[in-house]
């Protein structure tokens, strides 16, 4: 129960998602592709004001990068909700719940089957 919202003119807002069938509620996603930069306090303060601006006081920042400790320190002040997942975050959340991974290996582990040595097998 989402929708994308992202593109040029998106007022700092990438997704909505309805946390009820009548979308009663919302929460709003912020996704940033980095490979090299952080996400800083000043972005966290943009999207607190985006999700405001919107009307509510819920939200999910992504990255693939990592968030600075003046960013976490500014969500955790912060009277808004905001959830900060990182790379190493949204890669295990991903592995997690199978989503965009496949299985490169495969390990099968045997143990004894104690009732297999009874007297009827004999």
């Amino acid at each position: 129960m989402g929708r994308v919202t992202g593109g040029p003119g998106d007022g700092g807002i990438d997704a909505a998602i309805r946390e009820d069938a009548l979308g009663l509620d919302e929460v709003y996603v912020q996704a940033k592709k980095f490979e090299k930069n952080t996400v800083g306090e000043g972005d966290l303060r943009n999207f607190a004001g985006a999700i405001d601006a919107a009307g509510t006081s819920k939200g999910v920042f992504v990255t693939t990068s990592v968030f600075t400790k003046a960013a976490r320190k500014y969500v955790q002040k912060s009277p808004k909700r905001i959830v900060l997942i990182d790379g190493e975050e949204l890669a295990r959340l991903m592995v997690e719940n199978n989503v965009g991974v496949r299985i490169q290996y495969q390990y099968k582990i045997n143990r004894i089957d104690e009732d297999y040595f009874t007297q009827s097998n004999y």
